[in-house]
């Protein structure tokens, strides 16, 4: 099936979005949300309405709104949750807002740019992806403005507590009410990691992660992944470390897509098997060292 593209103008912008939307046809799904008369008056404001409620209610929809200088249209869809709306009249503009902003509706000025123009714009915009990595908790505080989510779930071994896990924590905990964590019991991290682990068991370590403030709630899972409890639980966002994508995620733990998924780019050097190799080579270093002395 073709993606979906939502498109709407004023009648500024009418014969160009009539022209753009028949090329974009050729590779989308297009739906036109007005206007649809030529020279008929129409407020730019109502079309962007329409199309910003649509973007913001559906994750993963894109939009394209053309007036004038394309100004007003982006007042009017950013007012709305969920939208990052993009004012572009350059494709540098527009590639930038993908990959550092992850702007889901491009708004075009018909005064500024000919359809031409704007259609190479349009093709900057849809084939850039977001960049994810450090811009991930920038875009979130764009979308807190209005309200966090009710319940947000993060899982993981949790071994030995490092910067990197408060870290992603704190990032979790600022989009959610409550923060729930699930942890690997004892056995499941052994068919996981080896049998040299867990370093400390599965009491300790739901202790350690009750005590952290970003934490509402500890919940130790049996299986290797947490397939079964994300379905208990029904959170509203799943935040998981940058150790793979958001498709990747959704894929390998079955989750569904009317739950959320936030990537967390991880601190560099910080990890649980790194703290362990390097205090077993001090280890090493040590009774070499001891051994010589004797």
């Amino acid at each position: 099936m073709k993606k979906i593209l939502i498109i709407g103008s004023d009648h500024n912008g009418f014969e160009q979005k009539e022209f753009i939307k028949k090329v974009l046809r050729r590779k989308f799904s297009v739906i036109d949300v007005g206007c649809y008369i030529k020279n008929e008056k129409i407020d730019y404001n109502d079309p962007a309405n329409i199309l910003s409620k649509v973007v913001s209610e559906n994750q993963g929809s894109k939009g394209i709104l053309l007036c004038g200088t394309g100004v007003g249209m982006s007042i009017v869809s950013n007012k709305r949750n969920n939208v990052r709306s993009v004012l572009a009249h350059s494709e540098v503009v527009a590639k930038k807002s993908r990959e550092h902003n992850d702007t889901n509706v491009l708004c075009l000025g018909c005064w500024i740019n000919d359809e031409s123009r704007n259609l190479k714009i349009i093709d900057s915009w849809l084939n850039t992806n977001f960049g994810e990595g450090r811009h991930v908790k920038r875009v979130e505080k764009i979308d807190n403005r209005f309200k966090k989510y009710e319940i947000g779930f993060v899982n993981g071994v949790f071994d030995i507590l490092h910067i990197g896990h408060i870290e992603l924590l704190k990032f979790a905990k600022s989009l959610v009410n409550k923060l729930v964590v699930g942890i690997n019991s004892d056995a499941s991290t052994k068919k996981i990691k080896g049998k040299n682990r867990p370093i400390n068991n599965e009491i300790d370590r739901k202790f350690a992660l009750d005590s952290i403030s970003y934490v509402d709630e500890v919940v130790i899972f049996r299986e290797t992944k947490p397939t079964k409890l994300i379905s208990n639980i029904k959170p509203s966002v799943i935040i998981r470390g940058s150790d793979f994508s958001q498709s990747e995620v959704r894929i390998r733990d079955k989750i569904p897509k009317n739950i959320d998924i936030k990537i967390f780019q991880k601190k560099y050097g910080y990890s649980t098997t790194k703290t362990i190799n390097h205090i077993n080579e001090k280890n090493l270093f040590s009774n070499k060292k001891n051994k010589k002395s004797k």
